[in-house]
């Protein structure tokens, strides 16, 4: 019997003979049974049992391998800013009880992306409040509704502002959340949200599903943005768990909801990361639809407090400098 050490120093070993073909993985005195008579590539990564995710190191080892900075990338003093899906707050909120410097929040600047953040939760506006900002790109009005179905006009105070908090930020986080998008018929420009009734207008406002494509290419032009207007600016993408409240699909909102976040996570995986890039990826959406038992609310939509804290902890283990670590690096 051949006794073969797995990769990463791990404890995790193949045991395979002649006329047993199948390889079975040990890990922490677990036997896993995998059929053994395929080839598996040069990076062999096995599904975790559901014992394997509770030991102490599972999160590490089994969700977030391969999406890690080498060092923290936050300290006390780095600008943060977090915006997008509603999922971003959490994180903001967080880090200012931590003592961090997230500066929208902190100084409540009027801007788009700080007022209406938890919003913005499409690619399309996403990109275009950078692009707005940083590249000045003209807009025309009535596109941006706020939460409380006000319209939030391309103001030009406010672009100063946006831009002045962006080119300041060291750490910019993002949360997507959806690909189902409202749009502008003549100019085909995203919606930030849905459109109030009663503005709206069957000849100009429609409703479709964004592409892998399209998002792909929108999550390429923010990370571009940023290089381009703020090279030491690191980034850091999340596709936030909370589903759909609703669609409006001809199909039932739990297919269209896996549907939406699909497509995200594809576009997600479409960008490269690692600290050369200066962009991490960040699975919360992993953790929360994969990992935690029971993760939800009873509205079936928002994350049960317990579970975002644990989140929220993990984020700040590998990602934030806090008082009682030492920089490595």
């Amino acid at each position: 019997m051949d006794n073969m050490d797995n990769m990463d120093n791990r404890s995790d070993f193949l045991i395979a003979t002649s006329s047993i073909p199948d390889l079975l993985v040990d890990t922490n005195n677990e036997i896993q049974t995998f059929h053994g008579s395929w080839y598996r590539g040069d990076n062999l990564n096995f599904i975790p049992s559901k014992s394997l995710l509770k030991s102490a190191d599972a999160l590490d080892k089994y969700v977030l391998k391969g999406y890690l900075p080498s060092q923290h990338i936050i300290d006390k003093q780095t600008v943060v800013t977090a915006f997008g899906s509603c999922f971003a707050r959490n994180i903001s909120e967080w880090l200012l009880g931590k003592g961090f410097n997230v500066l929208g929040k902190r100084l409540n600047l009027n801007s788009h992306i700080i007022r209406f953040g938890e919003g913005m939760v499409n690619t399309f506006a996403i990109r275009e409040q950078l692009e707005w900002a940083l590249d000045d790109k003209s807009l025309t009005e009535g596109l941006w509704f706020g939460e409380n179905k006000e319209i939030a006009l391309p103001d030009e105070r406010v672009r100063l502002n946006t831009k002045n908090l962006l080119t300041q930020t060291k750490v910019l986080i993002i949360t997507i959340g959806l690909s189902e998008i409202w749009f502008d018929k003549t100019s085909g420009r995203a919606f930030w949200r849905a459109i109030p009734s009663d503005k709206f207008d069957n000849k100009r406002h429609g409703f479709r599903l964004s592409t892998v494509e399209e998002n792909t290419e929108n999550l390429e032009a923010i990370a571009n943005l940023v290089q381009k207007h703020i090279p030491d600016c690191k980034v850091v993408f999340t596709l936030s768990p909370i589903p759909l409240m609703a669609t409006f699909r001809s199909i039932n909102c739990i297919s269209a909801n896996t549907i939406s976040k699909a497509i995200l996570r594809i576009s997600l995986d479409n960008l490269s990361y690692g600290d050369e890039y200066g962009r991490y990826y960040f699975p919360s959406y992993e953790l929360v639809k994969e990992v935690f038992e029971n993760p939800f609310k009873d509205d079936n939509r928002h994350v049960k407090p317990e579970y975002v804290r644990k989140i929220m902890e993990l984020f700040g283990k590998h990602f934030c400098l806090q008082d009682e670590t030492k920089n490595e690096g």
